[in-house]
């Protein structure tokens, strides 16, 4: 997601020495995948990123998992089933299912994966949060108990993150599921070099900031993968990957812009643009300790009204997205059916007005610098920056490195802010969780909402009452939730950007998935 043009040279030596491959010599060829790898872990319970997606979900299997039409269908569990309040989830195990070294998949590897996904304290074990108990009455039975009726786990089993491990194997090599396993596990080293899952491939090499490789698990117990393995290359340059790409150095390249898929000329590459699910957001901190004036309500809605959705992404990607209203993506469950944000200056100006600035106010406003998913955050500030200036708000831009932009927020807040969200699984509480103005809430603490008056109590009751619910009904709680989050006005969703899928011609099964990003088992030649 983040791309500079730092590696463009290293890119082009790649693609000089490795060149394209014969056609006849490419047959037994793994595929080459040209990505900038955000890799922070190959341990799958404390890896977390969108490489990590991709690689926990072809080495690692979960209990079930999203088909194309973004519906749960079995992987290692054959069954399923939830009780009447949602509060009690029973899963019956393939038996036919095995890890890679053989072994069969049971019921106490469930138990001690999600235990230790949970215990390790990682950024994933939020997933196991509600879980209050895993039951194992016999080798293919899982009964999980929850603390409350939450009737997203089904999908929350289908995260890459929530993977199946050997828990032998891992062990063995210092895995640790226990209460103090953020302190006492020591495998972390290990997963670097190995695997222990049950999926299609095997970890076969990571070198890292170069390439990691996989090969075919010929022992998988379900449909063999096609291809022979996968190489991934560290590629951060969209450029060099479309270079890679069109001299056949590079099967897939992941992240081209829509600026650089306009200049691939080569007809044995295919490019598609499909919808996303990832979006782009501006935030206000009503508490934030560099605001000059109070960001009060009225305040913030002008910022709604001031901001031209339609003209940001036209200058940032030239249409390549749509615009999003609420901090939901289009197609999640209550993600779509919002009135279109309006574009009114002069109503932001009365806004401004009411709040006691009919002069405007200033502002500070800082920001990862980097690209994400192909719009670059210092040029969308820049729109917003005379977007806002129109009705008479001063915003002074200062980008800064990732790093400083998440201990500035999550300390003393950012009057404003840009930044972006991808979906950790296919489910909608994860973004009520995260975006909305509740008590605990991620985005009410970096708001600096403190004071009971400022939390949206419906947003709450709502949320608690869909974990209850289930299917359409659940879809319009989620909704209303939605609605909510527009009124809060500390949110303000940009765009989501469309996905660009580029890959040679004979490369076929590539595509987009909400739960796994590029499902490589899909693959073929």
């Amino acid at each position: 997601m983040k791309r500079t043009r730092s590696l463009f040279l290293a890119g082009l030596v790649a693609l000089a020495l490795t060149g394209p491959l014969p056609a006849a010599a490419q047959s037994d060829q793994p595929l080459v995948i040209a990505r900038n790898m955000d890799l922070n872990s190959l341990d799958p319970h404390r890896a977390f990123c969108d490489t990590c997606q991709i690689y926990n979900s072809s080495v690692y299997e979960t209990l079930v998992t999203l088909d194309a039409n973004n519906k749960i269908v079995p992987l290692l569990a054959e069954s399923w089933k939830a009780s009447a309040d949602q509060s009690e989830f029973t899963f019956t195990l393939d038996a036919d299912a095995k890890f890679s070294d053989g072994s069969p998949v049971e019921a106490k590897d469930v138990k001690w994966s999600w235990e230790r996904l949970k215990n390790l304290k990682g950024s994933a074990a939020f997933l196991m949060g509600n879980v209050a108990a895993i039951e194992t009455p016999d080798a293919r039975t899982v009964v999980v108990k929850m603390t409350a009726p939450n009737s997203e786990f089904i999908n929350i089993a289908s995260a890459p993150y929530t993977a199946i491990v050997n828990s032998d194997v891992a062990m063995a090599n210092g895995a640790k599921a226990d209460a103090d396993a953020a302190t006492t596990d020591t495998a972390e080293a290990w997963f670097l070099q190995n695997s222990a899952g049950s999926a299609p491939f095997v970890l076969e090499k990571y070198d890292p900031n170069a390439e990691l490789r996989l090969k075919r698990n010929d022992g998988y117990w379900g449909t063999k993968p096609a291809v022979s393995g996968i190489v991934f290359r560290q590629v951060k340059d969209a450029v060099a990957q479309a270079q890679m790409l069109e001299s056949g150095a590079a099967d897939i390249a992941m992240q081209i812009d829509p600026d650089t898929a306009k200049t691939l000329q080569n007809p044995e590459v295919t490019v598609k643009t499909v919808p996303s699910y990832n979006f782009i957001y501006l935030a206000l901190s009503p508490g934030a300790k560099a605001n000059k004036v109070p960001l009060t309500k009225d305040v913030r809605e002008a910022f709604e009204y001031a901001l031209d959705r339609k003209g940001i992404i036209e200058f940032t990607i030239g249409n390549e997205g749509q615009v999003i209203t609420t901090p939901i993506p289009i197609g999640f469950p209550g993600g779509s059916g919002y009135p279109e944000p309006e574009y009114n200056p002069e109503k932001a100006k009365e806004l401004l007005a009411k709040a006691g600035h009919p002069d405007g106010i200033s502002l500070e406003a800082v920001f990862p610098n980097l690209n994400a998913y192909g719009i670059d955050l210092s040029l969308l500030m820049q729109k917003v920056q005379q977007d806002l200036d129109k009705i008479g708000v001063k915003i002074e831009l200062k980008p800064v490195q990732f790093s400083t932009w998440r201990e500035r927020i999550n300390s003393e807040g950012i009057p404003l802010t840009a930044v972006f969200y991808a979906p950790d699984y296919y489910g909608t509480a994860q973004y009520v969780e995260y975006f909305g103005m509740t008590e605990g809430s991620p985005w009410a603490r970096r708001a600096g909402i403190k004071d009971p008056k400022d939390f949206n109590p419906k947003e709450a009751e709502l949320y608690k009452k869909a974990l209850a619910s289930s299917g359409e009904e659940a879809a319009k709680i989620w909704h209303e939730i939605g609605l909510e989050m527009i009124k809060d006005r500390v949110i303000f969703p940009i765009v989501s950007p469309n996905l660009i899928l580029a890959h040679r011609k004979d490369v076929k099964g590539v595509r987009y998935s909400a739960c796994c990003n590029l499902p490589l088992a899909e693959l073929s030649r």
